[in-house]
């Protein structure tokens, strides 16, 4: 039986109306559109959390390193005047026990023991507590100023004396939307606080160890 031509265009009609409503309907390709809106700002937030958790890491890390190697100058299991002695250390043996302390997250260049870039010690004696300085050093009165490293010294005591181990470590910080957060340094020929200063103290009166 043949359709007519008016017949057949009644036909196309609907067909061609179900075609633009399904059409509409459709949400194919919408979750890689949406994704591809989110997934910047989505990346750039996760990464902002594992970079704060990480530095944060890092800063126990370096805390947990003082306390332990302070403890050693404490009870004179490491000591600095006497060359015969087995405890004995140089600064820059020193400084690479205690870059073998922090080795689980932070590594030390090849130079670094020898020569300070990130990492810095502050090993001093004291005749009092009191007389112990508590500001941390740098070039200006800006908060952001760089460290002046011309003012750590490596001068411990022996038995009994009184002494200060302070640690710096320059942390840098990639991710954008952390930096202005949680850096606090501004290294010089920078316009901008890029490095997350972590910084940890101890106190202590060396035991009268032999």
């Amino acid at each position: 039986m043949a359709i007519s031509e008016q017949e057949t265009g009644k036909v196309r009609a609907p067909l061609r109306l179900s075609s633009i409503r399904a059409m509409a309907r459709s949400r194919d390709g919408s979750a890689a559109i949406e994704f591809a809106l989110l997934a910047i700002p989505y990346f750039v937030i996760v990464f902002a959390i594992l970079e704060t958790f990480i530095a944060f890491t890092a800063e126990q890390l370096v805390s947990n390193a003082v306390d332990t190697m302070s403890r050693q100058m404490r009870t004179g299991q490491i000591t600095f005047a006497d060359p015969t002695r087995a405890s004995y250390k140089t600064q820059t043996q020193f400084r690479q026990a205690f870059c073998d302390e922090i080795s689980i997250i932070i590594r030390c260049s090849e130079t670094e023991a020898a020569t300070p870039s990130k990492l810095y010690l502050d090993v001093q004696s004291f005749p009092t507590f009191a007389a112990m300085p508590t500001a941390i050093p740098r070039m200006s009165a800006d908060k952001y100023s760089d460290l002046n490293v011309s003012a750590f010294k490596f001068t411990p005591g022996g038995p009994g004396s009184i002494n200060m181990l302070r640690a710096y470590y320059r942390w840098s910080i990639i991710v954008d939307l952390v930096r202005p957060y949680i850096t606090g340094l501004r290294p010089v020929g920078s316009s901008m606080p890029s490095e997350y200063l972590i910084v940890s103290t101890a106190a202590f009166q060396n035991e009268q160890y032999p």
